[in-house]
């Protein structure tokens, strides 16, 4: 086990009243793990991966984890510098870390072309499209060799068809990195798409209902959405989410 969340409740106060936005949640995450999490609207997703990476603390409850260990976050916007190039935004987690320049230009280049960006090194944000903008994103994420990648929606904002190709490369670079990644989406075809676990929250306050394996193939490609194991997995999500229900 790499990773063990354990019981984390999340109350906010306010001087009206007290919202409960997480009650009891636990799981555990395997190194190589592609974790996914889906769940309504403010059910606490993204406050889990907060917890996770130490931006904020849990009410109650707590995160078994091993000492020194180092996430990457990937936002739902990419969040680069404009007046940056595309390298020396990759390179930006290890300049702030005062790791020699020539150092991280190596890593850099390494993992531009693992998602083939190589060739856009030097090109800044401004001229790059919004799904090559997130793989940047990706990239800076990962050079500091975190032991887990948290991604919080990154792909939401982007349409279909760009979407659907991330996923794809997502999911290569998960193959070839080994990297244990824990991934917020309210996309369930996408969650099944990428994952080897999907995690479903209730309505808020978020409790886990349910963690559903995905017994599919480690490569995917997109001739497995038409699937009838696929489109099974999906609908069974469906199922257990509570907005799907009729009233």
């Amino acid at each position: 086990m790499l990773l063990e969340v354990k019981d984390i409740g999340v109350t906010y106060t306010s001087k009206e009243k007290e919202v409960k936005a997480l009650d009891g949640v636990s799981f555990k995450v395997e190194s190589g793990d592609f974790f996914s999490i889906v769940g309504p609207s403010g059910c606490g997703k993204t406050t889990i991966l907060k917890i996770i990476a130490g931006l904020i603390n849990s009410t109650n409850g707590e995160i078994l984890k091993p000492e020194d260990f180092e996430v990457g976050y990937v936002f739902q916007e990419h969040n680069l510098l404009e007046w940056r190039n595309v390298i020396d935004n990759v390179i930006l987690p290890l300049e702030i870390k005062g790791v020699a320049k020539e150092e991280s230009y190596k890593k850099a280049k390494k993992l531009l072309k693992l998602i083939d960006l190589k060739e856009f090194e030097n090109v800044y944000p401004k001229d790059l499209s919004g799904g090559m903008k997130q793989r940047v994103a990706i990239a800076r994420a990962l050079i500091c060799e975190p032991e887990v990648l948290l991604m919080d929606e990154p792909f939401g904002a982007l349409d279909e068809p760009t979407r659907l190709k991330l996923n794809t490369e997502l999911n290569r670079i998960w193959r070839k990195t080994k990297k244990t990644v824990i991934f917020v989406t309210h996309n369930v075809s996408e969650a099944v798409f990428l994952s080897n676990k999907v995690a479903i929250l209730t309505k808020r306050p978020g409790k886990i209902k349910k963690i559903l394996k995905i017994d599919l193939p480690e490569e995917r490609n997109l001739k497995l959405l038409d699937s009838e194991k696929f489109i099974k997995l999906v609908l069974k999500i469906r199922k257990n989410l509570e907005y799907f229900k009729e009233k």
